[in-house]
């Protein structure tokens, strides 16, 4: 077995005194110090995430916009030049390979993002699916860093490196969109996009840029409250706002309708993209599972593979949970039958022989601005 690779940023970390896991075939920073006070630093002010382990696969070509809506449910035609898109990529029997993220950066480019240990997966289908496809793919992933600061100060941290010219289309920049920015004097892709539930950006830059990125980010966050957070903090804060983790929600075995993201495989497009066939029966029968949220009555939090039942049978199983620093009580996410998955709907999760009262709730747990 190799051994894991590392980020452009793995020397920052260690010096902060980063306690690290492998995540995907990558050593990552766990957390630094505290991972609720990581994790608070997010809601309240800002964090800072090293997310170079992420994929990035570069699209280019006349057919780039047909080729991904053959390759991916979504339509990924439709979306506007420094729009992004959240999609799934699924194998002909309608389960998820990956969930990712594709920005639209020209008429005939576009940038995906898949999640760190299915990168190369992804990447091997593209190749596979493009025959036929004027495009050209190239796996930026080994050359490109990302960094993320994430959190209710995250603009104003970012712009006081942002050159001048290009801090107003920063600032007005939506929800879910990018655009080519001069950072620390030297050119950078910058995305309004995150996994934590609050307002963020997340910059790629070469991975020769990736320390002077992080030190001028820890160094302009100092007196706003940021500090740099690990994978634990980013768990939580992603569990809070009700999104998905690949391996946890999402997998092989994993349908879209079962995932909750039926909204986002798109039908009405004329591509007959892999997996069409076998969702488009999925969706006239119905998912024999669906993912809810349960909040706990108790102290004691669900982990994944507990059991859910109600009145004694088992009904499904948690595949995340813990206690919500922000809300104070136990939260998760599972997967019931469908007819168990109404909200309020009171249930039990088997903590280790005991069973605890929980009840199935809206998602996400958490809102920003709720």
């Amino acid at each position: 077995m190799s051994d894991p690779k590392r980020t452009p940023l793995y020397a920052e970390h260690d010096a902060l005194g980063a306690s690290f896991t492998d995540f995907g075939g990558w050593d990552m920073p766990l957390k630094y110090g505290s991972e609720l006070a990581e994790h608070r630093a997010v809601r309240g002010a800002a964090g800072l995430f090293d997310l170079s382990h992420m994929g990035e696969i570069r699209v280019t070509g006349p057919d780039a916009a047909a080729f991904l809506n053959t390759a991916l449910v979504g339509n990924l035609g439709v979306i506007a030049v420094g729009r992004a898109k959240y999609s799934v990529i699924c194998n002909p029997d309608g389960g998820i390979i990956d969930d990712l993220i594709s920005y639209r950066l020209a008429e005939d480019e576009y940038l995906v993002v898949p999640n760190a240990g299915n990168a190369p997966a992804v990447f091997a289908e593209f190749e596979a699916r493009a025959e036929g496809f004027d495009v050209t793919l190239v796996d930026e992933t080994l050359t490109t860093a990302l960094v993320a600061v994430q959190g209710p100060a995250s603009a104003e941290i970012l712009l006081t490196l942002v050159d001048e010219a290009d801090r107003d289309a920063v600032r007005d920049m939506k929800y879910y969109a990018a655009a080519p920015a001069r950072v620390l004097g030297a050119d950078a892709l910058i995305a309004r996009t995150g996994y934590t539930g609050e307002d963020g950006f997340e910059v790629y830059v070469p991975n020769d840029r990736a320390a002077e990125l992080w030190r001028a980010l820890l160094e302009a966050g100092e007196s706003h409250g940021l500090i740099p957070a690990g994978l634990a903090a980013r768990d939580s804060l992603r569990l809070e706002a009700g999104m998905p983790l690949y391996g946890n929600e999402l997998g092989l075995d994993t349908t879209p309708f079962e995932a909750g993201l039926g909204g986002i495989v798109s039908f009405k497009k004329t591509e007959q993209f892999v997996g069409r066939e076998a969702l488009e029966a999925l969706r006239e029968q119905g998912p024999a599972r669906v993912l809810v949220g349960l909040s706990g009555a108790g102290r004691r939090a669900g982990r994944g593979g507990y059991a859910v039942s109600v009145n004694g049978e088992p009904v499904g199983a948690i595949t995340s949970g813990q206690p919500s620093p922000t809300l104070g009580y136990p939260i998760a996410l599972a997967y019931v039958a469908p007819e168990h998955a109404a909200v309020g709907t009171a249930v039990e999760v088997d903590l280790r022989g005991k069973a605890e009262p929980f009840e199935v709730v809206a998602l996400p747990f958490y809102k920003r601005g709720a």
